[in-house]
């Protein structure tokens, strides 16, 4: 395969979850080479540079090879090589730490007071 879509190639590496998001990001000026925001229908070829701004955070990607269909992750990650600066990789880590349990009350609580939510507000920004 020699082009492929860069919507198509966003969404079959995993680097975003639907193609429609990668179609998206690509109308928002999201994704570029260089200084040059790229359409959705931007052909992409082996070796170029993406820089993808997906949730506050700037990646950097290296397409290595080209797929037109969306596979495992395990087969994805040697498509791309992930060439994201470390600081910002710690950004996306240091973000990303505790976001996996939601809070819980204990049964039969029932929901917090007024009072009790102000307090738990107040504790959440120290």
């Amino acid at each position: 395969m020699n082009k492929v879509r860069v919507d198509k190639w966003l969404w079959s590496v995993r680097i975003f979850k639907s193609r429609t998001m990668a179609t998206d990001a690509c109308k928002s000026n999201k994704v570029k080479i260089g200084e040059k925001p790229l359409k959705a229908s931007y052909m992409l070829s082996e070796g170029e540079i993406l820089q993808v701004h997906k949730e506050g955070f700037d990646m950097v990607f290296r397409a290595v090879k080209l797929i037109g269909k969306r596979v495992s992750a395990t087969l994805a990650e040697p498509c791309y090589e992930n060439l994201t600066p470390e600081d910002e990789m710690n950004k996306y880590k240091s973000w990303f730490v505790g976001k996996a349990a939601p809070e819980r009350r204990e049964k039969g609580a029932g929901r917090p007071t007024k009072r009790e939510r102000r307090n738990i507000e107040r504790f959440k920004k120290d």
